[in-house]
């Protein structure tokens, strides 16, 4: 298993990985519609309330130790969406939001770096740095408009993100969908308590109340958008490639999502960034390009057989000349 855990990314991995990063881009618009219908901490119960009922049904439960599905469910499906679901419904803009969230590629480097001994290197040092002067920038410029808890809240919504990467990485499960579809059974009751506390009995109603109106289709098109594509199909891809490349290899392409966010909200919202927020947008944009080139070295060949080697001989026997060898991955 830990041969699959090579820096060198197929294209057909790259290509999935773009493929995330657009639907996860499309996502931020729907969250918006979703936001525009039900309060944050009771859409996040809401939503993944309807993806776990099915999956405690019918999704066996995946073989991982618990500690790193709660770690999941807590980092991705909790803290992330606390963050992002709270800013926004206070004001921060859809599309920026999505740039903001990309703060999550630096955070999983570094604790990948911490708690799974990944490689740190200046490259890496350097562009997480210039990355988080990037993020200073876009803060400033919010701050400068009277919106820094915002942009915290969605700063903190990155760090949970980053929880989530490695909690997946350390659970290494055999069948990442499950993983992804468990994780949504973590979130529901610790939210819907947090609603019930914080935004009240009255406002819940009042929002399901209104639901089952035209006005609110928009709100249910983005909450069905969020789930399938969103959560199933978007993050169970995801787990599966962070299964098999290093954390710090494969966050970084989630810098591809604010390009998709911005340019979707900026055409269906008419959201329209100050030229101090793109360019801290590109600094950020450039840091995470930055840590996540990789070197011609760190390429590695995949073996194009998975039969396993057969044991080696005895010492006292003379190796078979002419029999090439294959040197295994080091373990984790």
């Amino acid at each position: 298993m830990d041969a699959l855990h090579t820096e060198f990314v197929p294209p057909r991995h790259i290509a999935l990985a773009c493929l995330v990063a657009v639907l996860w881009g499309v996502n931020f618009l729907a969250i918006h519609a979703s936001l525009e219908q039900f309060p944050p901490f009771f859409l996040i119960a809401l939503r993944f309330g309807l993806l776990a009922i099915p999956t405690i049904l019918f999704i066996p439960r995946p073989k991982v130790k618990l500690r790193w599905l709660i770690g999941y469910g807590l980092g991705f499906g909790t803290l992330q969406f606390v963050g992002l679901y709270l800013g926004m419904a206070a004001g921060f803009p859809t599309g920026l939001a999505s740039l903001v969230l990309q703060m999550s590629a630096p955070f999983t480097v570094l604790l990948g770096a911490i708690f799974l001994r990944e490689k740190l290197t200046t490259r890496r040092v350097i562009g997480i740095a210039v990355a988080v002067a990037g993020l200073l920038l876009v803060g400033v410029a919010r701050g400068g408009a009277g919106s820094w808890w915002p942009f915290l809240l969605v700063v903190f919504g990155a760090f949970g993100w980053a929880i989530g990467n490695i909690s997946s990485r350390l659970a290494e499960p055999p069948k990442p969908l499950h993983l992804t579809m468990w994780m949504a059974v973590v979130p529901p009751i610790p939210m819907l308590a947090v609603s019930l506390l914080v935004e009240g009995p009255d406002q819940i109603w009042s929002s399901l109340a209104t639901a089952w109106t035209a006005a609110a289709v928009p709100a249910w098109v983005g909450l069905v958008y969020t789930i399938v594509l969103g959560t199933v199909l978007g993050s169970g891809i995801w787990v599966w490639l962070m299964k098999r490349h290093p954390a710090g290899v494969v966050a970084p392409f989630s810098m591809l999502v604010p390009v998709v966010g911005i340019s979707t909200a900026w055409l269906v919202l008419g959201e329209r960034p100050g030229p101090l927020e793109l360019v801290g947008g590109a600094i950020v944009l450039f840091g995470v390009l930055w840590a996540s080139k990789m070197p011609a070295a760190a390429l590695v060949l995949e073996p194009e057989s998975s039969i396993p080697a057969p044991p080696s001989d005895p010492p006292a026997d003379p190796p078979v000349p002419d029999t090439p060898k294959l040197e295994a991955a080091a373990p984790r």
